[in-house]
């Protein structure tokens, strides 16, 4: 009885370390929203809802390299101060990356982002009860020192604290995504009618 008790004894450790280990990386990854969802009819609020609590999304522009093909990249981003979102995304890309070289060259570009990663949507990405939102307009590049390249800076190393650290011979640079059209889905009945307008006029 004893010898059993000698075995089972680390086999029950290391179960109980690995449930903990477990629980603490889900709630290290878990996000904290700052705002609640809006009402589903509400379609601007909805919109700069998902613009707001999250903080990456896929970025596509028109590929220099590929002959203009689409070309998405993952990138984090911010629209402003926690509750203080204008609901325009800036970005800090590196010219090193396609991202900003494709910018440069042809500033068409969109951002897709989802609700799947705020965890307020248990079903798949593609369901339309599961809100997801592609801004399209120009990627444009914002003059350093500007008013408003002070205001994308703030906005991002406080969403991103690690940007600050990011390597200073990278030429990295501040960029908008100026918007010119939004498709929105947030529940059946395919896209849902906002715009331009509409959506940076919105009010939590």
């Amino acid at each position: 009885m004893e010898l059993q008790v000698l075995v089972l004894r680390p086999i029950f450790f290391f179960f109980f370390v690995f449930v903990f280990l477990t629980i603490l990386q889900q709630s290290s990854s878990a996000r904290i929203l700052t705002i609640s969802k809006p009402d589903r009819h509400d379609y601007a609020a909805s919109a700069r809802w998902l613009v707001s609590q999250n903080s990456w999304g896929v970025l596509s522009t028109l590929s220099v390299d590929h002959k203009g093909a689409p070309f998405g990249n993952v990138v984090s981003f911010s629209d402003g101060l926690p509750e203080k979102g204008n609901g325009i995304p800036y970005f800090y890309l590196t010219t090193l990356d396609p991202t900003a070289r494709n910018a440069l060259k042809d500033q068409r570009a969109s951002l897709a982002i989802s609700e799947s990663p705020l965890g307020t949507c248990t079903r798949d990405p593609m369901n339309p009860t599961c809100s997801k939102l592609t801004l399209t307009g120009k990627l444009l590049i914002l003059e350093g020192g500007s008013e408003e390249a002070e205001v994308a800076k703030k906005a991002l190393f406080t969403k991103h604290p690690e940007m600050m650290d990011w390597p200073k011979d990278h030429d990295f640079r501040f960029f908008k995504l100026e918007i010119i059209d939004i498709f929105l889905i947030n529940w059946y009945g395919g896209a849902k009618p906002i715009t331009v307008d509409e959506y940076l006029h919105a009010k939590s």
